[in-house]
């Protein structure tokens, strides 16, 4: 059940709670309506219901109970807590119902990777979340740090699938315990650098001469070794460059030319999104004739670094396989059209 979707503080009959298509009221009390073994019958007794099913609540995902309680499961699941705050008077909402949460993909991640909680702005619970992240647009979804409660990301309006699941790919790498670990590492080694600073601050009046005189000997014998082995470190260094790159060449795959994008017509084509190293996003239309390997062509084509490290290509879904280069495939075959590929350094 949604939480709070009893419409908290509004009579069963007013406006608020009914829309062209969803009857909340009712849809609550009979959360079975939305099932899709019952949905055969409502396309004939009532279309309206059927209409209504397109845009149901991701009951199987949802987490039921309060806010408080979201984030307490997600702490002790070390799980990212996802929040979407919902209007009925906002169409976007019931567009993220039908489109986004009914994606496999998304419902799969979400699975995995996380505890997920809709609310409407308009009950007790949603208002408190408002209050608390200074929330002024609706609908919202937010992935919250179950642990102190921080908001970590947020997006506003309708978000696309193939948009959010990159944007989770971060949160997918490990849970709140391993972000925690990772802030205390840095601390502890900030903390250590400050106290070898603090212990090079001796004043010079605190040694003696004799300790000056030992310290002036260490340092022209420290500068004499140092000058001796210069020539051989340069020469060890050229040498070493020399060995990486031609390693780096023996290892970088002749990719083959890259055509120019195609504008056939769109049953023809196969449209891919690459998400790059840096966080740029790119896309481009491919024949579906045409071999995957042309997406490392162009994969190259965008990286600088590409001439010197070798990169891999993987879908940007959880548990995906890195894309094989030696398999021959068309892309009408691989069944990669209008998919996010990820791409990484070796």
């Amino acid at each position: 059940m949604l939480y709070g979707a009893s419409r908290m503080g509004h009579p069963p009959h007013e406006a608020s709670s009914l829309i062209a298509f969803r009857n909340f009221d009712e849809e609550m009390k009979h959360s079975g309506v939305w099932e899709s073994d019952q949905g055969s019958t409502s396309t004939i007794d009532n279309p309206r219901d059927n209409l209504a099913s397109l845009y149901r609540p991701p009951f199987h995902l949802m987490f039921h109970g309060s806010f408080e309680k979201a984030k307490g499961a997600a702490s002790v699941q070390d799980k990212w807590l996802l929040v979407n705050l919902q209007s009925t008077k906002e169409f976007s909402s019931h567009m993220l119902n039908r489109d986004t949460w009914a994606n496999e993909a998304v419902a799969q991640t979400i699975n995995t990777n996380f505890i997920f909680w809709q609310v409407y702005d308009d009950t007790s619970e949603g208002r408190k979340v408002c209050t608390y992240y200074k929330l002024d647009s609706i609908p919202v979804v937010l992935v919250i740090d179950p642990v102190t409660g921080q908001k970590m990301h947020s997006w506003v309006g309708m978000v696309q699938p193939e948009s959010l699941l990159e944007d989770l790919v971060p949160f997918m790498d490990g849970g709140p315990r391993d972000h925690h670990k990772t802030l205390s590492h840095k601390r502890l080694r900030g903390s250590s650098r400050n106290l070898q600073k603090s212990k090079a601050l001796v004043p010079a009046y605190e040694t003696n001469e004799e300790d000056k005189e030992l310290q002036r000997a260490l340092a022209a014998s420290i500068e004499s070794m140092k000058q001796s082995s210069a020539v051989a470190s340069s020469d060890k260094d050229e040498a070493s460059t020399t060995q990486e790159e031609e390693k780096c060449s023996s290892r970088t795959p002749m990719y083959p030319p890259l055509p120019e994008e195609p504008s056939a017509d769109k049953s023809l084509l196969c449209r891919v999104g690459i998400r790059l190293p840096d966080g740029r996003r790119v896309q481009r239309n491919f024949l579906k004739t045409d071999p995957i390997q042309l997406l490392w062509s162009f994969c190259y084509s965008q990286l600088e670094e590409a001439g010197t490290k070798l990169f891999r290509l993987k879908e940007a879904i959880p548990g995906a396989k890195s894309l094989d280069y030696d398999r021959k495939m068309t892309f009408g075959e691989s069944g990669l059209a209008n998919s996010m590929i990820s791409v990484a350094w070796d």
